[in-house]
């Protein structure tokens, strides 16, 4: 199995992850079209205001024409109005695509995650997982929602500003242009310092949500060994990391607030002293400086808003990236693009030759089996010898390096997921419930029941009696995994879905292992009711609950050793022979 993995020592480019950002914004692009339309048609409104302070200076003022004022008002109005609604619409807009955007890119990446494969959730902390899921979910989110279309508005307005200042007066453009540059050629030293520690920042919140979420699973851990203040230690550390982090961010982005106020300031000096000598010598009007003045100042704030903007999606790329190597990962098992068509699969399950690797390491060496139709059939063998990896290689968690899995003689790649996984029903050892009703947790094997089949398998899982004894029987909340249940109530749940899913493959993975001897008899009872002709896979801990089986197949080191009925396997005093007599003491004197 070839599992595939993002090189951490190889980052992507930061433009090629904006880009994949914006992406997401292309199936709505008519809309953007339309953003940008207005967005052109309400800067130019906007800055006809200074012309229109311009010309009531210049000449309604002057001249003392009430028929013009009234007639410069009436504009102003009109083009005011104009400007409300427009923006309106330009807000409705923009916050329109921002949601469908950020719902797609959240569809996107939970979809990603069903699709991944087992091998990345084994390999990576639930914790960063979480913070992909939320915090770096919402910095690109947050790119839609407020720093693109903030970027958009302000650089159209200050391309447009720009061009009426140079049109009313080339000079004084070009002695304020300057000033522009200034916190172009020093931002970047602090735009570079402030960009690292993002980096470390975006990382530093990860270790935190990951030891939150280490302190809230270990609790009875961490209490039964009175380690409250060990753990509060590490705890304060990965805070003060965070705050170390965010303070070496803000304090960066401080001189860059500083720069952008003393590039303000120079601006304005050169445009009041060479704006006075203009006036001094009649080359500029009153009213065309006014203007100038209101131009100067606002696409002067525009302009360090685009780079503070560009700055800030900079920072937030660092977050995005780690979105962006997620959702670029292969899965490591590849459903096939042209599956057969099979509504119920049946026959025998038959390894060949397969070969099975695990963070290089061999666990399955040239496997061959057959597990026949409609039997019980086990699997044993001591910790490390495969047997779980047999079962998670039939259902496709993982695929073999080398060999073929078939079923009824069709290679099992060959088959879609849902018409294997329909086809089968699984019992793992540690049962996850949801927060949800108990009827809803039974459903989740077949959504489309109907209450009576829900009742049915709840009888039939012996878990009926026990259902009714909650405060609200089958609507009772059962808390998150379950936590009202015991272990054994939980085991039973999950098997009246599998009454409910009516699978023809049952695949039990040491269903009782972790279950005291009363919560066994009831599981095992329930058990024999939904195993009675199915073909099943048990990998069997307690050896003395498979004496019934048709087969047991005894693995070590990856290899089928021994084969047989429990009492030919017993009389052979081979590998099986040691492994039981070795459980059964461990179980006597547990």
């Amino acid at each position: 199995m070839v599992v595939m993995m993002v090189d951490q020592g190889k980052k992507a480019n930061l433009f090629v992850v904006y880009l994949w950002c914006l992406s997401y914004l292309k199936k709505y692009q008519w809309k953007v079209i339309t953003m940008l339309i207005l967005g052109i048609v309400i800067s130019t409104g906007e800055l006809l205001i200074p012309k229109f302070i311009q010309y009531f200076t210049d000449h309604i003022l002057k001249e003392q024409n009430y028929t013009l004022f009234y007639t410069t008002l009436g504009l102003l109005v009109i083009v005011t109005s104009f400007l409300f609604f427009a923006t309106i619409m330009n807000n409705r807009i923009k916050n329109t695509v921002a949601e469908l955007a950020s719902r797609d890119l959240q569809v996107s990446l939970f979809k990603h995650t069903r699709t991944i494969g087992f091998v990345y959730f084994e390999n990576h902390s639930v914790g960063k997982t979480l913070s992909l899921m939320n915090t770096e979910l919402k910095a690109v989110q947050n790119i839609y929602r407020d720093l693109f279309p903030w970027l958009m508005k302000e650089a159209i307005f200050s391309t447009v500003a720009l061009g009426f200042m140079f049109y009313m007066n080339y000079k004084l453009a070009l002695i304020v242009f300057p000033c522009f540059l200034l916190y172009y050629l020093a931002g970047p030293f602090f735009d570079k310092k402030t960009s690292i520690h993002a980096r470390l920042l975006s990382q530093s919140r990860i270790d935190l949500n990951q030891k939150t979420y280490e302190t809230i699973t270990g609790l009875n851990e961490i209490r039964s060994n009175g380690s409250e203040q060990w753990d509060v230690s590490r705890f304060e550390n990965k805070i003060d990391d965070r705050g170390k982090q965010f303070m070496y961010t803000s304090w960066y982005g401080l001189w860059r607030g500083s720069i952008r106020r003393i590039s303000y300031y120079a601006g304005g000096i050169a445009l009041f002293g060479y704006g006075f000598y203009l006036l001094k010598h009649q080359q500029l009007t009153v009213g065309e400086f006014v203007a100038f003045v209101l131009y100067f100042f606002a696409t002067m704030h525009r302009l360090t808003s685009v780079i503070t903007s560009i700055v800030q999606q900079k920072v937030l790329m660092f977050q995005a990236e780690r979105l962006y190597e997620f959702m670029k990962l292969k899965p490591s098992v590849m459903e096939s693009k042209s599956p057969r068509n099979i509504d119920m699969l049946n026959g025998n399950i038959a390894f060949q030759n397969v070969h099975f690797w695990y963070n290089d390491r061999c666990i399955l060496s040239d496997l061959n089996l057959e597990i026949k139709e409609g039997q019980k059939t086990a699997i044993v063998g001591s910790s490390g010898s495969g047997k779980s990896t047999i079962l998670k290689l039939i259902g496709r968690f993982y695929d073999p390096l080398k060999g073929c899995i078939t079923i009824g003689n069709i290679p099992i790649t060959e088959i879609s997921y849902g018409d294997l996984r329909n086809s089968m029903g699984f019992v793992f050892q540690d049962t996850f419930l949801f927060a949800g009703t108990v009827k809803e947790n039974i459903l989740f094997g077949y959504p489309d029941a109907c209450d009576e089949s829900v009742l049915a398998s709840a009888k039939a899982a012996f878990a009926h009696e026990f259902i009714m004894d909650l405060p609200n029987g089958y609507d009772t909340i059962l808390g998150e995994r379950g936590v009202r249940l015991s272990g054994g109530q939980k085991q039973r749940i999950s098997i009246a879905r599998m009454f409910l899913k009516n699978p023809k493959i049952i695949i039990l993975d040491e269903p009782t292992s972790a279950l005291d001897n009363i919560s066994e008899y009831e599981v095992q009872k329930a058990l024999t009711n939904l195993l009675h002709n199915r073909t099943t896979i048990t990998v069997a801990h307690r050896l003395s609950t498979i004496k019934d089986y048709d087969r047991i197949i005894v693995l070590h080191h990856g290899s089928v050793i021994e084969s047989g009925t429990f009492e030919e396997l017993l009389n052979h005093n081979g590998h099986f022979y040691t492994l039981y007599y070795g459980s059964e003491t461990e179980v006597q004197s547990g």
